[in-house]
């Protein structure tokens, strides 16, 4: 018995500047073109398959031993991810995730990323020892907003940073949508009585993550224990409006995506799969994500560039070679060159620092990496020319803890004018004798002679700032706003 359809479809969400961006334009093939662009499609899912096994991209199918690999050889088709956006960002632990989805988008296939508006709202307990806290709609909508910027982002530099043309032609399409748009006008006791009535308690009872929650002292609440209903019922209606027969997900979702392919089979007969990455996480083994505490996130308003940039630059040799297989779209021949090279003199960081450009172009573009290279040469090379190129963004990101200050450059204004103008010193004879101990670098530089007038070019930059740092790490940036008159 096929449960009763919606009237209409949910929505496409779309950022319209990147709207035309993952249509492909086929239409004025041939029917023997069309065939062509067929064999290929098909053949390169067969390849698409290997190939993410082999890099470990894929952790686990279900069912096992289904005829997954037979149904991508047949043509182009639908997956889908879904994100809670229970923050207004992802973060480095689902970005693998995404990656997947590019990987399937390169072979041809349809990408549908499932925002879940409702399903935040619920919480998932998979991977979580208390409960979440409740979060309002309107911060739910919020957070929607940004996710899908920073998913769109992510696509759109895969496809202008990583694909030759002929790649860029064979993307398969991606939507963008809520599942928000379905539940808002589902009553209660309709949906208990179509859906609710497929599943039973010893079933979900029998999962991990509820198994885990009962026995915590806090216990489970029904509003989570009814979280892979609502999953489950995601992935049936996409599969019913969208064709979509293949879910990707984390590992720690694996009990939900049991209940989806349980209960679509249940209702409609139909064999659906889902594919499980593996989690990323930390040195110590810990999870990466917001309930950590330790998430490295994609917008670079919350993890700059820079931040981003030295996350992977600064991964341990342990991790480097699996990183490269799981994060870029390097060929795996190549990855073992860079290997090769690195294993040569480990420390010179020459994987780490390959790694940490291709995740950073991917994330952040290519100008978000040519800022985390302006920003590390400044940092740690003490570049001159790198500070003079930096825009005031950047180098609030890269300093984001130091004072920022403006100030009007009067004739005659000395080191120490500029080191009281900053509150970089104690007033009196303590901060003058500070700079004549040669505690103060101005753009690098140390300087000892308090009464030296600034110079431009030395202690004011081209770009109008001066970098000030006092003993080893405290930092001061002064704009100076009239360098032109």
């Amino acid at each position: 018995m096929h449960l009763e359809a919606a009237k209409m479809a949910a929505p496409v969400v779309w950022g319209s500047p990147l709207l035309t961006l993952f249509k492909r334009p086929r239409s004025f093939l041939s029917a023997a073109g069309k065939a062509a662009v067929r064999v290929r499609s098909r053949c390169k899912s067969g390849r698409t398959v290997l190939q993410l096994h082999r890099r470990g991209i894929f952790k686990d199918i279900f069912p096992e031993g289904g005829d997954l690999p037979q149904l991508l050889e047949s043509g182009p088709q639908t997956l889908y991810c879904g994100f809670d956006p229970t923050a207004d960002s992802l973060h480095v632990g689902n970005l693998l995730a995404v990656i997947g989805l590019l990987h399937f988008q390169r072979a041809g296939h349809r990408i549908l990323v499932l925002l879940g508006g409702a399903t935040a709202r619920l919480g998932d307990p998979s991977g979580r020892i208390s409960e979440r806290e409740a979060v309002s709609a309107d911060t739910v909508q919020k957070n929607a907003r940004g996710i899908q910027e920073g998913i769109l982002s992510v696509f759109h530099n895969h496809r202008f940073c990583f694909c030759s043309d002929a790649e860029a032609a064979n993307l398969g399409p991606l939507s963008i949508l809520d599942n928000w748009s379905w539940y808002k006008e589902k009553e209660i006791v309709s949906f208990l009585d179509t859906v609710g009535r497929h599943f039973r308690m010893s079933t979900m009872l029998s999962r991990h993550s509820v198994q885990s929650r009962l026995k915590s002292p806090e216990g489970m609440s029904l509003t989570e224990f009814t979280y892979q209903m609502f999953q489950a019922y995601d992935f049936y209606y996409l599969n019913q409006h969208h064709n979509c027969r293949i879910q990707l997900g984390g590992t720690d979702q694996l009990g939900n995506m049991m209940s989806g392919y349980e209960f679509i089979h249940k209702v409609t007969g139909q064999d659906v799969y889902s594919i499980m990455v593996p989690l990323v996480t930390s040195s110590s083994g810990d999870k990466l994500g917001k309930t950590a505490g330790n998430a490295i996130w994609l917008n670079r308003n919350k993890t700059s560039p820079f931040e981003f940039y030295q996350y992977f630059v600064r991964q341990p040799d342990s991790n480097i070679e699996r990183y490269l297989k799981l994060f870029t779209f390097i060929p795996l021949p190549e990855i073992e060159s860079i290997m090769d090279i690195h294993r040569k003199d480990p420390g010179k960081r020459h994987a780490q620092k390959r790694l940490a450009a291709e995740v950073t172009k991917l994330v952040h573009g290519k100008e978000g990496l040519a800022t985390a290279k302006r920003c590390t040469s400044a940092l740690y090379h003490s570049s001159m020319d790198a500070l003079e190129t930096m825009s005031d963004e950047e180098l609030q990101e890269l300093f984001k803890e130091a004072p920022f200050s403006e100030n009007l450059l009067e004739p005659g204004t000395t080191v120490l004018d500029l080191c009281r103008k900053a509150s970089a010193i104690p007033d009196g004879p303590r901060g003058y004798q500070m700079i004549t101990d040669g505690g103060i670098w101005i753009n690098h530089i140390r300087v000892t002679k308090p009464e030296q007038v600034l110079i431009l070019g030395q202690h004011i930059l081209t770009n109008g700032l001066s970098l000030l740092r006092v003993g080893k790490k405290n930092y001061h940036i002064v704009k100076w706003l009239n360098l032109a008159e």
